[in-house]
């Protein structure tokens, strides 16, 4: 399993009337989430599509929110990797608030596409390479 967390502070842009984190933005936190939960162990998703041809489109993303963010509060996005990627790739998400209290989940499942020829594709061995350590 590999776990890792981000700190993101919520914007004023972000809230809406009641000063809430606005329930859209949310998934834009779990692909911070994501994004920087693969950098972490040194893939970049730009290096993916750019240098690899490879895109992750989102096949699906379950969320329940459980309580309200707030505008200025420091975020823990936590995300995790359950099960070694293969033909798709799952990430659980928790969102805490500064209190470390879980606010909200979620779980995305992104599946491989190789950008050439646009058909789906198992996760490259470069990928694989370098979730192996933490399974």
């Amino acid at each position: 399993m590999l776990q890792f967390d981000f700190k993101k502070r919520v914007r004023y842009a972000e809230t809406d009337k009641m000063g809430y984190l606005y329930y859209g933005h949310y998934a834009k936190y779990y692909e911070i989430g994501r994004v920087e939960t693969m950098r972490s162990i040194g893939i970049n998703y730009k290096d993916l599509e750019d240098l690899h041809k490879i895109m992750l489109p989102v096949l699906s993303l379950n969320t329940r929110y459980l309580a309200p963010a707030y505008y200025d509060e420091l975020l823990t996005i936590r995300s995790f990797i359950d099960t070694l990627p293969d033909k798709m790739i799952s990430f659980r998400h928790e969102i805490l608030n500064e209190k470390m209290e879980i606010i909200n989940n979620a779980d995305v499942k992104l599946f491989f596409v190789d950008m050439e020829t646009g058909k789906r594709m198992s996760a490259p061995e470069v990928l694989k390479d370098k979730f192996k350590i933490h399974f």
